[in-house]
């Protein structure tokens, strides 16, 4: 079997392809794309993702031969589909995972990043309240659903880690290793999603995960 080809960087949804290569045991060559340089924009880049965003991956044993996949949740959902892991074949846990990770790509992950592009990046070229109040309200929000979501939970979809919380904890860490928000945000007081963290963080693939293509 021909090795995956990894385009990305340590984001939080570089991280998420990341995970899941290191987590599903495949084999993969990874290529860093500095996104402060530009690389993104590169014509060979834009073959493989049209819309210029990392992570993006090739599988040269995809559907077709060498088969593209950009956008991190749909990256998720292949590499599930392609080893059967991390995905539940039961109809209703399966439901559940898609689910969450819809909710990510859909809530938290353009959510998060607004809160961040206007904490931390754009204090000198927005000076208006109005963007970090709106931002820090909904992000307090929607971590209040996964807070609740992870009431006497081991993981978002039962006992079982899935591509639900590959695709969410590395916004949750983001939102302090990146954007240094820890008090902005509350986040000491989400003791579910705390725990959480601490579980996943454990896993020696996850951990190597991280560190792929590292910023």
């Amino acid at each position: 079997m021909s090795k995956i080809q990894l385009y990305s960087l340590a984001t939080p949804n570089g991280i998420k392809a990341s995970v899941a290569l290191e987590e599903m045991g495949l084999e993969y060559d990874a290529h860093k794309i500095d996104i402060m340089k530009g690389d993104q924009f590169t014509p060979e880049f834009i073959k493989i993702n049209p819309n210029s965003k990392i992570p993006a991956i090739v599988d040269p044993d995809g559907p077709g031969g060498n088969h593209a996949v950009f956008e991190s949740g749909a990256i998720l959902l292949y590499l599930s589909e392609k080893t059967g892991k991390f995905l539940s074949k039961d109809a209703k846990l399966r439901s559940e995972t898609l689910q969450w990770l819809f909710f990510q790509m859909g809530g938290v992950g353009p959510m998060f990043g607004q809160f961040g592009h206007f904490y931390k990046y754009a204090k000198d070229k927005c000076d208006h309240p109005y963007p970090v109040e709106r931002y820090t309200k909904e992000a307090k929000r929607l971590l209040a659903v996964i807070e609740k979501e992870l009431e006497r939970k081991t993981f978002l979809v039962g006992e079982e880690y899935s591509i639900a919380d590959m695709s969410i904890f590395p916004w949750i860490i983001c939102l302090d290793k990146f954007y240094e928000a820890n008090e902005q945000l509350g986040l000491d007081k989400f003791q579910n999603i705390n725990c959480w963290i601490d579980r996943i963080l454990k896993r020696d693939a996850t951990k190597r995960g991280l560190e792929v293509c590292a910023i």
